[in-house]
């Protein structure tokens, strides 16, 4: 099915340093979740009550996987992973490839879905699936480890819908994709 065509939204909501980082080359996130905390829960949990579903590739499942706190509330959690069992872990299910995932979710007739990762953010922007960008800049520069953004294949066109101050000096920036599957194309 084209891209265009496609029923299925994408959402972001992502919290990343100054300087662009979604991790520590290692994987840590203390950085996020200890300078984050002054935000509080910064809107992520009435973004995850709008959404029907979540995506994530395997890192990103591996850094949440052992938490105590599952901030996903009973939404279905679909992880993208070539090496992940498929039965290693009944809170999730395991995809092949995004193409998998998309299909699977768009059978099981989900509309709105919550896509993390950067990897996996990059793919479904590559894709034309995103619909919106929820970015919350942490104040800190960690210097090294994955950035969200990458090689798109194309540019892709935002428009800002609001940004706030949060608590402890976080900024929170909302955009809609132009050119996104309930968006007019970007002009």
């Amino acid at each position: 099915m084209a891209a265009s065509q496609q029923t299925l939204r994408a959402a972001v909501f992502l919290g990343l340093s100054v300087d662009g980082r979604i991790a520590r080359p290692d994987g840590d996130l203390e950085w996020l979740t200890s300078r984050g905390a002054a935000a509080g829960d910064a809107g992520f949990t009435p973004f995850v009550e709008s959404v029907e579903a979540v995506v994530m590739g395997r890192r990103t499942y591996e850094a949440i996987a052992s938490d105590e706190h599952w901030p996903y509330l009973d939404r279905p959690i679909h992880v993208i992973s070539t090496s992940l069992a498929a039965d290693g872990d009944p809170r999730i299910t395991v995809h092949r490839s995004g193409e998998a995932a998309i299909d699977a979710l768009q059978r099981d007739g989900y509309r709105r879905v919550y896509v993390d990762g950067g990897e996996t953010i990059r793919w479904f922007l590559a894709s034309k699936l995103v619909d919106e960008l929820t970015l919350s800049h942490v104040p800190v520069l960690i210097g090294d480890g994955p950035s969200l953004f990458g090689p798109l294949g194309e540019d892709v066109h935002l428009k800002h819908v609001r940004t706030a101050v949060l608590d402890g000096g976080m900024v929170q920036t909302a955009y809609r994709v132009r050119g996104g599957p309930t968006s007019p194309a970007a002009t």
